[in-house]
């Protein structure tokens, strides 16, 4: 059983699409970033940088005992070796997969959350900040948009972490001032993600949580 500390964001939705995916049974344990629940002490011993997602497996291969785990990417990694899916055998193939993966956890997910933040969230209109992070959001849809031409998925042929990873930061495309037109191998993917069962399912789950 995994228990995952979990919020209705992108980071969290990135767990859930691969739970869902892998079929492991989890128990969802809501953090209500809103009222600053990711400050509570209990969960802080288990993601210490207090943000979402998080889990405990209790039941880790090595038969140590439950296991606590935060980061998504680093939670995503660990669940596909542990179930021995969405991440290829072949260390070529497993590095393009991590390239990826660290490509969304260092420039995707960031500049997209800066992004969200000065365009919707911030105080004070700032266009400086506005206009750079649409600007370089724009830019990483590009990258996204040439790696996938002629491609299904993103890495290694085949579908892994690595979209589920990239899926839940495109969802919200409309707020990051982008236009998925302009880009039309990511939203041929974007489509083909959006219509995967264990997507729809997270997204369901996400709407039951208040």
């Amino acid at each position: 059983m995994i228990d995952l500390y979990y919020w209705t964001t992108p980071n969290g939705h990135k767990i859930t699409i691969f739970l869902e995916e892998a079929g492991l049974p989890y128990k969802l344990h809501p953090v209500n970033i809103m009222k600053n629940e990711q400050f509570n002490p209990e969960f802080l011993k288990i993601a210490p940088n207090n943000r979402i997602p998080a889990i405990v497996d209790n039941s880790p291969e090595d038969g140590k005992g439950p296991m606590s785990l935060f980061e998504s990417g680093a939670i995503l990694w660990y669940l596909a070796e542990k179930i021995k899916k969405f991440v290829p055998h072949d260390n070529r193939a497993k590095a393009e997969v991590s390239e990826w993966l660290f490509w969304q956890m260092a420039g995707l997910g960031p500049m997209a959350g800066q992004n969200h933040h000065f365009n919707m969230y911030a105080p004070e209109k700032i266009p400086y900040a506005m206009e750079r992070y649409t600007k370089e959001t724009a830019r990483l849809y590009g990258v996204l948009n040439k790696n996938l031409e002629g491609k299904d998925w993103v890495a290694a042929g085949q579908y892994t972490i690595a979209d589920m990873a990239i899926y839940p930061w495109i969802v919200p495309h409309e707020n990051q001032k982008q236009n998925l037109n302009d880009f039309p191998h990511l939203k041929k993917w974007f489509e083909k993600m959006k219509d995967r069962e264990a997507v729809k399912k997270a997204y369901e789950i996400a709407k039951g949580i208040k």
